[in-house]
């Protein structure tokens, strides 16, 4: 089992899903390391299409591995502007890059949306 890495620069939703937020109100949303772990290799990745909303904590898509096939929770509320295209050709980029290359789910996050569910990387660590 190698190390697993939760970058600081980024909030994680305690269903293992992280967020990115820039400043212009986007985000980008992925997998943690430790739910990729869990999964063992990622066979195939069902994503949401794009103008899809979902409010935090909904199941915006599903994750299949080997093991098992596990629902993806939305860390924040917001609306779908892309998808990774990518992850349905290399499904198992989610297993070498959850924070880079395989990120799911590009969001424009709402207004009044509720951060309170979120993690710093310490918090999320410390409920694993």
């Amino acid at each position: 089992m190698s190390e697993l890495t939760f970058p600081e620069d980024i909030l994680y939703h305690p269903e293992h899903t992280w967020v990115r937020i820039a400043d212009d109100n986007t985000a980008v949303v992925g997998i943690t390391d430790f739910a990729q772990e869990q999964l063992g290799e990622v066979a195939f990745v069902d994503l949401p299409e794009i103008g899809s909303t979902f409010a935090a904590g909904d199941e915006f898509g599903t994750v299949e591995s080997i093991k098992a096939v596990s629902s993806l929770h939305m860390p924040i509320a917001g609306t779908v502007t892309a998808i990774n295209e990518a992850l349905e050709d290399e499904p198992s980029d989610v297993n070498t890059a959850p924070y880079g290359d395989a990120w799911m789910i590009r969001i424009t996050v709402d207004a009044d949306a509720d951060k309170s569910q979120l993690l710093d990387s310490e918090k999320y660590a410390s409920q694993l």
